[in-house]
Order: structure tokens, then sequence, then C-alpha cells
């Protein structure tokens, strides 16, 4: 019940905004006057405190739906740069507030840091969610695993332009450990994916029986997959073979191997959410 309470207040706060400076209209006139027209830096840093909730406010609202790693002190002081920024350049003489002047500068600030920080192009994220989108909605409308042409045309590319496409994704597969991943069931409960690592000196039987359904789940999609791709997660993953002799035992180079490796993950990631997302509905 408690935290239940706290979320509704916070969602409460966000609602009706941050509540901007103590200080009355006219000394915030005088402090910008002050600031822009004498240069006097105590006055910018009081304006700077007056104009600081700004800041918070809008870290608040980026910083939902950002995986949990991603602290809001972080994104806080990101945002005083943008609000420094703003502060500078804002002109007290033109006819709009400073409150909606700075929060786009702000805003602008923090997704620039974030952006700054995210090794993975965005263009190659975007690419991997279409594929796995157009991977699902082929497989409902097939009954069957689409094929790589099946997949290009539903995309709106060559197929060369496909398998181009999955060798990009194929060097982006790396997951942090304290990303939060929606436990399937449970009515929108989430668990940081290093939680999810087996204590060797503990066996927790509720644990275990969710590994357990995990498992046949599993095993259910890698079974749908085409042929190649199949032997391709058995060499890799249980034959522990390194891609180059994956390629060797069927005939083909190591860049293709890669690309039915990283084909076969979406697979196997679309069918997954495909059977999770009910679950959790229901």
């Amino acid at each position: 019940m408690g935290e239940d309470h706290c979320r509704r207040d916070r969602a409460r706060r966000r609602a009706r905004g941050p509540v901007v400076s103590s200080l009355d209209e006219d000394k915030v006139r005088e402090l910008w006057s002050r600031y822009k027209n004498d240069g006097d830096m105590t006055a910018r840093d009081r304006l700077i405190l007056a104009y600081s909730p700004l800041v918070k406010y809008v870290a608040g609202r980026v910083g939902n739906g950002l995986p949990a790693y991603i602290e809001e002190a972080d994104l806080i002081s990101y945002g005083l740069l943008g609000l420094i920024s703003a502060l500078e350049r804002f002109d007290p003489s033109r006819e709009i507030k400073f409150e909606t002047y700075a929060v786009s500068r702000i805003k602008g600030a923090i997704i620039d840091e974030l952006r700054s920080l995210d090794w993975v192009p965005r263009s190659v994220r975007s690419k991997a969610r279409e594929i796995e989108k157009a991977i699902t909605v082929l497989e409902h409308r097939l009954q069957r695993a689409p094929t790589d042409g099946e997949i290009a045309d539903e995309l709106g590319i060559t197929e060369d332009e496909f398998q181009h496409n999955l060798s990009q994704i194929s060097t982006t597969s790396i997951i942090a450990l304290d990303e939060l991943w929606e436990v399937s069931g449970s009515g929108g409960d989430q668990v940081a994916l290093i939680d999810t690592i087996e204590d060797p000196k503990g066996r927790d039987p509720s644990r275990m029986l969710d590994l357990s359904e995990l498992k046949s789940r599993l095993a259910l999609a890698i079974d749908a997959l085409p042929d190649r791709e199949r032997l391709v997660i058995a060499l890799y993953y249980y034959e522990n073979l390194t891609l180059r002799e994956i390629g060797e035992v069927i005939g083909v180079t190591e860049s293709r191997v890669s690309q039915m490796h990283t084909k076969a993950i979406l697979r196997l990631k679309a069918r997954l959410r495909d059977e999770i997302e009910p679950a959790a509905i229901g």
C-alpha cells in the first residue's frame, strides 16, 4: 500500500507540474536585470536556484520508461546544463515565459546526453524492432516461419538490405544486467536481469518452476525454427562452437552464420514475446 501511495503521489506531482521559485515576480525581474545588464553572477546563481525545480520536473518525465540503470540524479545533472544554457541565451525582453523556453532546453540537454551514452545507433535499434514486428506479423499470417524473402518483402526492402541489417544488429546484442524485464503473468511486475542469475548456494522452488516453464517455451520456440537456424543455435549454445567453426560445419561463411544466428534470435524473441504478452494481459 505504501509503495502504491508513493507512486500515485509522484504521478499527481508530475501532473501539477513543477513549483518554480519562491521569489516574487519583482524580485525575479530584478535578478534578471542584474544578470543580463550588469553581468552579476550572483544573480545568475540565484536564478539557477529559483528555476531548479524545472530540471527535476523534466528529468522525472523523461525518466519514465527508461532502463533502471539510468539514475534520475544523472538526468538532473544533464538537465542543469540545459538550464544554464537557457539562462545564458534567454532574452527577458521577449514576450515569452522563461519556463516555457527552459523546458525545451532542459529536455534537449538530457536527450542529447543520453544519445551520446548509447553506443548503438538509434537506426540500428529501430531496424531490430521492425524486423521483430515483421516476423510476428508474418508468423500469424502464414502459420509458419517466414523466409528471408518474405520478411524483406514485408519490410519493403531487398533481401540484400535485409541481410545487411541482420549483420548490423548482430553486433548490438548486449544487455545491461540491471535492465528491468517484465515478469510473465505477474501483472506488470519487473525484475532486474542480474536478479535472475542463479545463486549456486540456494534453490528457490518458485524460481525453479519459472525457469522450467521458460525452458519449455524456449524449447518449443527453437523447435519451430527453420532447420539451418535451429542447427546454428544448437552448435553455438550447446556445442560451444565459434561462428567460424559453425560455418565450416554447414559450409557457409562466418558472416552468413552471424546473420543466421541474429535472425534466429529475433525469431525467438518475437515468438516468446507473442506468448508472454497474452499471458500478461490475461
